[in-house]
This record gives structure tokens, sequence and C-alpha cells, in this order.
């Protein structure tokens, strides 16, 4: 068995070793950068992102402005849009079509991740049936195409679709696909991006982005749905992870260190059949401190300079609230009983702190899903409420920056739910895990990811139930081009 582990472990680095050498030797000299933007400005992708795909407080400043420099930003296009009229018809409207503009060259890129695992021994019954190798070379690899850009001064769009997931041609699916019109507050004399206006598919106004996570796992507590199971009939599909579709309105006045959103949502993920009428409503506030000592610092917008861009020293606190309806029973699958309404939120709190080369921060939620028990033995059938279903739990993670291209990580998941432990889909009722990683930059716009991640109380759910540690790494690769 040792032996056997040995060998393992020494294909895992020889892989990372080798993925290394490869992208170092076979890439070119010249810095590459992220798609679209960087070819209309001509500048790199660390203009944008310390760590991609995380924004730093530039390309924070870039996304609030409609994908546009917050300053000046004509005199920094390398790449002329085209004009869609000409500048008559914008004083003639609205007797005349608004000309507007698109990107001078199709605005897409390209994204392709895919990683080495090496896994704790599982159970031998454990599902799926059959042998369970612990090694996977290029497990999940994913292609996506994005595509982002301007139309005009104040109407902004994203796109983001994964061409290809797990391999082989697998099917993916749209992530993000909306249009933004920013500012429309100054139609009624409100400061700058006091009101916007987005709709479409999109992710929720999120602390920490999921789709646009650096780490190779998801969030635990993003994840977490909640089923009664056999304690009752809440079986709702609602997860923060996944893209919503619907509209949002928001804003981000005095310079984006406040911001607030308020989404009306379907709130059935972006894969799942609309089964209610209700829309669900998503809130979120923030407000960032500014902790730079020089006042003239603080109202500038960081810029990339030879060692790539520094963000200011600041703190910010969030909050968020989501409130939904989820129904049951609406297709009369008990003739006798009506619609069943569950009322559901999600509350929770956050905070992110910058210093120079450290970066920390933490997320709390906590879940409640009214829940119901039905008896069908009954003539005709009864209905009454049941414990609730509830959830809490959260992550806290760090980053520092050795250098600009070598940047370690830390992070703490953590997901306390009854329910999951009653159900036997969990040991007790908290479950955590420890994910320290690494990640080195070989170019701008390619870097190698590798990351530990030691589980405790993970069960598998076969009968009967199973529980072992979930330990495992990953190593692999994640370029833009």
């Amino acid at each position: 068995m040792r032996n056997r582990k040995g060998s393992a472990s020494w294909l895992v680095l020889a892989f990372g070793v080798g993925s290394f050498l490869c992208l170092i030797f076979g890439s070119s000299s010249r810095v590459s950068a992220i798609p679209a933007f960087a070819r209309k400005y001509q500048t790199s992708c660390t203009t944008c992102h310390n760590n991609y795909p995380e924004l730093n407080d530039f390309g924070e400043a870039f996304k609030k402005n409609g994908f546009k420099f917050p300053k000046d930003d004509e005199t920094f296009v390398k790449e002329p849009p085209v004009l869609l009229g000409a500048k008559a018809q914008r004083e003639a409207f609205p007797k005349a079509v608004y000309p507007g503009e698109i990107p001078g060259s199709l605005p897409l890129g390209f994204r392709f991740t895919g990683f080495a695992q090496y896994n704790n021994k599982k159970p031998l019954n454990a599902p799926p049936a059959g042998f369970m190798p612990r090694t996977d070379l290029f497990t999940s690899p994913t292609f996506s195409l994005f595509a982002a850009g301007s139309f005009g001064p104040n109407i902004s769009f994203w796109i983001d679709d994964d061409i290809s997931v797990d391999g082989a041609g697998a099917a993916g699916g749209l992530g993000d696909g909306y249009l933004k019109v920013n500012d429309i507050g100054h139609y009624l004399h409100l400061p700058k991006n006091t009101l916007n206006v987005r709709f479409g598919q999109f992710e929720l106004d999120l602390p920490f982005s999921q789709a646009r996570t650096i780490h190779p796992t998801d969030y635990d507590i993003y994840t977490q749905a909640s089923t009664a199971s056999a304690l009752g009939t809440t079986a709702n599909p609602f997860v923060f992870a996944a893209p919503q579709r619907g509209f949002e309105l928001g804003g981000y006045p005095n310079n984006g260190n406040f911001a607030w959103s308020v989404a009306v949502v379907n709130g059935n993920n972006d894969s799942s059949t609309l089964v209610r009428n209700s829309k669900d409503i998503y809130v979120r506030v923030s407000q960032r401190f500014n902790l730079e000592r020089d006042a003239n610092v603080r109202k500038e917008v960081q810029a990339a300079g030879p060692t790539g861009p520094r963000d200011h020293t600041s703190i910010r606190f969030g909050a968020f609230y989501y409130y939904g309806r989820n129904a049951l029973n609406a297709d009369r699958a008990i003739s006798t009983l009506g619609t069943i309404h569950e009322p559901f939120y999600r509350a929770g709190g956050d905070i992110r702190f910058k210093y120079r080369n450290l970066e920390l921060y933490g997320l709390g939620m906590y879940g409640h899903d009214v829940n119901h028990l039905v008896d069908t033995e009954t003539t005709p059938a009864t209905i009454m409420r049941a414990a609730p279903v509830t959830f809490s739990g959260g992550f806290a993670g760090a980053q520092y920056w050795f250098y600009p291209w070598l940047i370690g990580l830390m992070r703490y998941d953590f997901v306390n739910s009854p329910t999951d432990a009653l159900n036997d889909l969990a040991l007790r009722n908290t479950r955590n895990r420890l994910s320290p990683g690494v990640q080195v930059y070989l170019r701008a716009n390619a870097k190698i990811v590798f990351e530990y991640q030691r589980s405790w109380q993970v069960s598998v759910p076969t009968p009967p139930p199973l529980f072992f540690r979930h330990h495992g790494f990953i190593a692999g690769i994640d370029y833009a081009f």
C-alpha cells in the first residue's frame, strides 16, 4: 500500500512539474493578455487582475464603468469602435435612431481549465459501482467562450458559455448573458452610477463571485440546497452558485465605495424549468472604507505599473438577504390539496480586508425553509407544519503575493446542516474543509494551480450510509487567449 501511494504522489508531482516546464518553454516571450479588452486597449491582463479572474481595484472600476476606463477612456483605446450612424442622428434623436457603436472586432475570448486529481481511498461499494481510480488526469476539463464590450457610452454586455465540460464534446451551458445600462440616474440628476439596471441571466451580486473565483473548487455554502427528504416536503433547488434569470437595479456612487443592488429573479437556477409564478428578491449592500493615508491617493484608481497594480489598503463590510416562495403540488399530484407554498430566506454578511500583498476575506450565511408534513392516508389528505429546514455556514480565506507571479492561498469552508445529518448525508451536523494552495503565473494569461483539500465528515449516500475522509490534491492549468 505504501508503494502504491507513493507512486500516485510522484505521478501527480511529475504532472505538475511537466506542465510548468511545457508552459514556460512553449510560451511566446511576448506577454499575452485576456482577449477583448486587452486587445482593445493593447494592455496586459494584470491591468485589471492581480490573480485572474478576480478583479483588482482598477478592474472593479473598469467593470462598473461599463467596461471602459474610469477616466479619459478614448485616449487609451487602440482599436476604435465602429459607429452605427452619424453624429447628426444623435442630435436628431428622438426623430432618428440613436446611432450607438459596436466593438471594432469581434470581442471574443476563450478560457481552458483542466486539473489532475489524487483522492483519498473511498469505500469499495460507494457509487458509482465498480472500480474508482484514485488518480485522474485532467478531470472535468472546461473550454469556455466569453464576449463583453459596450454599445456606446452607457450600454454594456457580457456573455460567457461553457462550450464543453468534462471533455469529449460534453454539453456545457450559458453562464452569464446580460445587457446593462449604466447611469440611468443621470436623467434624474443623481450622482454618477447611483442607478443602473441589468437584465438577462446573471450571477447574483454575490460578495465573492463563484463563477469567477480564483479557486479550482466551489464555496461549499454557495452549493448548499435545502432538502427535507423523509423529514418533510421541502425540496428547494435554489443555490447561490447558480446564475439566475431576471433583472437587477443597483448602483455604486461615491467612487464605488458604497454599493447596493436589488434583483428580481425566477429563483429556479439557470438549468431548472420554472415551476412557480412567484419571483424571488435579492438585496445586497456594502460599504468600503479606504484606509490609504494620503487623501489624494484615496481618490485615485490604482493603475498598473512595472510590477503590476496595487490595490488600495481598504476594508469592506457587506450584508445580503434573499427571499423566495418555493411551490409544491402546483401540478396537483395530490388532487385533494392545493399548491403548497414554502417561504424561504438566506441572510448573511461578509468582510474583505486588503493590505499591500495580503488579502483576507470571509462570509457567513444562514438559510431557513418552511417545511410541511403531508398525511396521504387520511381522507382527504391533510397537511401540517413541520420543523423548518435550516443550515448555516460560510468560509474564510487569505491570499498572499510572495511575488506578483507567486500567490499563496488558504481557505476554510464549513456547513452546519442538521437535516443533512438526520438524512445520513453527513456524519455530523457540521462538515468542513481546509484548502491550502499555491498559484504560479507563467505568463499574464496562463497559470498553474495547486490545491490540497482536507475534509471531514463526508458521506457516500448508499445504504447503509458510508463515511470517509475525502482528502485530495489538485494540480492543473488555467489559461485564456
